[in-house]
């Protein structure tokens, strides 16, 4: 069974094309996690003559990548075997990309099939802060020994899929900081390749301000850190050189999600 999970915030302009593009492919369930949305997202979803998608709505804002794992944790309840991730501003043509993730999956060659969107491309185009987030990215799979497997390629970043036993293996909680569900996938010796290759500006996603990025760059870079203390067994911790990188991370709503998983171990 594949269910898609979609975090939605805000994303009336973009969502109608996210969610056909799902129903495009052989979808059974797509869990459609709004929250903390003050426009018409969580109408668009409700309106939407199928029985495919199950609404999850939450009043409040979750924080960064916290829908995911709630909408793993309902995926996973109503009997999904592969789970597809994407966020509900992607409307881009992936069609093909995300059936090429479900089907590694399906096919057994992967536990996680990730999207990677920048190599091969042409890197001097990026800005500095981008870079640097690229850089973090790559030295964490290299410390892994995945770099040549995977390059720059993160959960954290594009439409990506996972098995019934990742999710049975690496504790829902964590799929909210999608670089430590990465490690541990790696760490627990399931497969992880790149599944499809998207360059970053056809995703879709809208360009996001100054403020914004940089906020979800710190978040990224501060992730990886984590995830790399947690690859080798140390305390986790987000420093990256002498900086604490913050960004959106002390805004995800572990409460919340931890009253929805029932178990913080989970």
């Amino acid at each position: 069974m594949l269910a898609a999970v979609v975090p939605i915030k805000n994303e009336e302009k973009r969502l109608k094309q996210t969610i056909e593009t799902l129903l495009s492919i052989p979808i059974d369930l797509i869990v459609a996690v709004i929250n903390g949305s003050n426009d018409a997202s969580h109408s668009i979803i409700r309106n939407k003559p199928t029985e495919k998608i199950l609404p999850l709505l939450f009043t409040e804002t979750l924080g960064f990548d916290i829908p995911r794992a709630i909408g793993a944790k309902a995926a996973l309840d109503r009997g999904a075997t592969t789970i597809l991730f994407m966020d509900g501003d992607m409307d881009g043509n992936l069609s093909g990309n995300i059936k090429e993730l479900a089907d590694m999956i399906d096919n057994g060659s992967a536990d996680m099939a990730l999207t990677d969107c920048y190599r091969g491309g042409n890197l001097k185009d990026l800005s500095g802060l981008a870079n640097q987030v690229l850089k973090v990215r790559y030295q964490l799979n290299h410390a892994m020994g995945l770099e040549q497997r995977l390059g720059t390629a993160l959960p954290s970043h594009g439409p990506h899929a996972v098995s019934h036993r990742l999710l049975l293996s690496v504790p829902l909680r964590e799929l909210a900081i999608p670089p430590v569900s990465l490690a541990l996938a790696v760490k627990g010796g399931l497969k992880v390749h790149v599944g499809t290759r998207v360059p970053h500006k056809e995703l879709g996603s809208p360009d996001k301000n100054v403020q914004h990025s940089q906020l979800i760059a710190e978040t990224i870079i501060g992730d990886c850190m984590e995830a790399l203390n947690v690859y080798h067994d140390q305390p986790r911790r987000r420093v990256y050189g002498q900086l604490e990188y913050d960004g959106y991370h002390s805004q995800r709503r572990w409460d919340l999600l931890d009253d929805y998983l029932g178990h913080k171990n989970l």
